[in-house]
């Protein structure tokens, strides 16, 4: 029988590494981000070694609280599209014979893969003033001057929602796939129609999915940086642009720290909401299977 040494040796030998990787990589990065939150920035780049608050009463200043709105607001709308988009599709895959799902979600996954600026050049080409988009509107004579559909809100939009589609889309078909399908087919006999039986029996059974695929979307696209500079350009001022901007153009450490504070209030905010909302057995079992799915494809 192994000693209670042996067990604690071999728990060292087995979680330690784990553990220093998290402390080296994680906790030390995060800790020194806090506390530059507290110090003071010069005006030639360094940092003070002086507790203030003052960063995080100037991160509420009504200009930065926009900046943070704009990007909460995008990244709803993100979630929303997708989850409008991301049930219908996921649906699609789960009525396909069971020999063609791996191929759907192959499919669904593949664009997860390709580099993200090389999909957000892609969107460049496409919604520039002399792009597809605009020259395919001409050539059809639907509009006479190129619109201007890039280096606005709704360039990021779109660039979000291509992103994170494939985040909502697994969960949502994760659900779909552990359904009770014997109380759809209950619900029809008993004369309920279509919208009523989606409303009260397969709605409630995959919310589990929806809250899943709203939080993996919803997190990464707050705090999404790439997309909204490159789509966006100044005018659409995301928080994660604007943290960039003030650690390689102001020099502002000590600011950027505190708004990426902020930042991750608001992101441990929404995965405390998801865990709050969804029961630990259920969530284990959606992510298993959203975890097996993915480990079938081929």
């Amino acid at each position: 029988m192994p000693t209670a040494r042996g067990r604690a040796r071999a728990l060292a030998l087995t979680v330690g590494p784990a553990v220093a990787y998290l402390c080296l990589f994680f906790l030390v990065p995060l800790g020194i981000v806090v506390w530059y939150s507290f110090s003071t920035g010069t005006a030639t780049g360094d940092i003070e070694r002086t507790f203030t608050l003052e960063n995080y009463r100037r991160a509420l200043d009504p200009l930065y609280l926009n900046v943070l709105a704009r990007s909460a607001w995008l990244a709803l709308l993100t979630t929303a599209i997708a989850l409008a988009v991301g049930y219908p599709a996921a649906w699609a895959i789960h009525g396909l014979e069971r020999r063609w799902r791996p191929a759907a979600l192959a499919l669904v996954i593949l664009p997860s893969w390709m580099n993200l600026l090389v999909k957000n050049y892609a969107w460049i080409v496409i919604l520039r003033r002399e792009g597809v988009l605009n020259t395919l509107l001409q050539a059809l004579g639907l509009i006479d001057q190129p619109l201007p559909l890039l280096f606005n809100p709704w360039a990021v939009l779109v660039g979000l929602v291509h992103t994170y589609l494939p985040f909502m889309i697994l969960p949502l078909y994760a659900a779909l796939d552990r359904l009770d399908w014997s109380l759809v087919e209950a619900a029809r006999d008993l004369g309920a129609g279509r919208w009523q039986t989606f409303r009260r029996v397969v709605l409630p059974q995959t919310l589990t999915g929806v809250l899943a695929g709203c939080t993996l979307v919803f997190i990464p696209a707050l705090g999404a940086f790439v997309t909204p500079d490159l789509l966006g350009g100044a005018r659409s001022l995301m928080v994660a642009t604007l943290i960039e901007n003030q650690v390689l153009q102001v020099r502002n450490w000590p600011f950027a720290a505190a708004l990426s504070v902020w930042l991750m209030l608001l992101v441990l905010g929404a995965g405390m909401l998801y865990l709050r909302l969804v029961p630990a057995r259920r969530r284990g079992h959606t992510e298993a299977r959203v975890g097996g799915g993915a480990a079938g494809l081929p």
